[in-house]
């Protein structure tokens, strides 16, 4: 049998996510987290540095660190990580499980309140926005949490989106995820080629809908994309390196950061850059390179940034 070496793969360009904060974990939990427009900014460069362009951003509030996505405070993150770097913005209309996110109703349910969710789209410097077409019941902090996107819910928020110029990142946790909404959306128009597709596994536990990851469950929703979607990989704890190594030979991008995984090993608390530089490790050990944040837009079909040649 003739061996394969990285000198038989035709090297691409792969996408690396930096995902820093999120919307649920807390510095109790890992000290490295950065959570308000400051330190979001210098970690973002730093990740960019080592070899990200996209950078997947949450928001948490000034006064408490809860989770928000009020455009002032995206709009604050935003300019800080414009002035120190050209990465690819793509902020959340998830927001997260506490703060200005969490609504109960008369009945005593707790919901992520729809209205919030579309608040950052305001913000300045959003390229790309996290889109889940889905609902779902979350289990965290013995609560439920119900975030609930309807069909005309997602209708209003993908028009918000294409009326603004920002791109859906599709959040898909489940086959069904792909064959529903997302499908729905795409076909009315509300998106075009290439469809950049996060499909999120590792999620099990806490979100009711989601599936774990395994090689055949993430085989099989890749083979339930559309054609023209760009895969994009992320995966939970300890889920992380070998989801995004699979991700890499399947022909996809990758997704890591301490939104989705606070360790870099077994008790050892990881920081933002540690997981960067070891998926660009990975990235160029099975004979790629990682893409610049110019060379994301170009994948992503995303405006430049860099300014027009002369033609003078």
């Amino acid at each position: 049998m003739a061996s394969t070496t990285t000198a038989d793969v035709k090297p691409r360009k792969v996408i690396v996510t930096i995902a820093p904060t999120g919307g649920m974990a807390s510095k109790a939990q890992n000290p490295n987290l950065p959570t308000q427009p400051e330190e979001i900014a210098d970690d973002v460069a730093a990740c960019v540095a080592a070899g990200a362009s996209v950078a997947a951003i949450h928001a948490r509030r000034p006064e408490d660190d809860l989770a928000t996505c009020r455009a002032e405070v995206y709009g604050a993150i935003n300019e800080a990580v414009r002035e120190r770097t050209d990465v690819v913005i793509n902020i959340s209309t998830g927001g997260g499980i506490s703060g200005d996110m969490i609504k109960e109703n008369e009945r005593g349910e707790l919901r992520i309140d729809f209205t919030e969710r579309l608040r950052g789209l305001e913000a300045p410097h959003v390229e790309m926005a996290t889109f889940d077409a889905e609902s779902f019941v979350i289990t965290a902090g013995g609560r439920e949490i119900v975030n609930l996107s309807t069909p005309a819910q997602c209708d209003e928020l993908a028009a918000r989106m294409t009326e603004l110029g920002i791109k859906p990142e599709w959040e898909v946790m489940s086959t069904a995820h792909i064959r529903q909404d997302f499908t729905r959306l795409i076909t009315a128009g509300f998106d075009a080629q290439p469809y950049w597709v996060n499909v999120v596994l590792g999620l099990d536990r806490g979100f009711q809908g989601a599936l774990p990851y395994t090689p055949r469950i993430l085989h099989q929703m890749v083979d339930e994309l559309p054609a023209g979607a760009e895969l994009c990989v992320s995966a939970v704890a300890a889920n992380q390196l070998p989801a995004i190594t699979h991700a890499v030979l399947l022909g996809g991008h990758v997704r890591v950061g301490l939104e989705d995984n606070l360790y870099y090993r077994r008790g050892e608390l990881a920081t933002n850059v540690q997981l960067v530089e070891r998926a660009v490790r990975l990235i160029r050990d099975l004979g790629h390179e990682v893409a610049t944040p110019e060379e994301a837009r170009q994948i992503l079909g995303l405006k430049s940034l860099a300014p027009a040649a002369s033609t003078s």
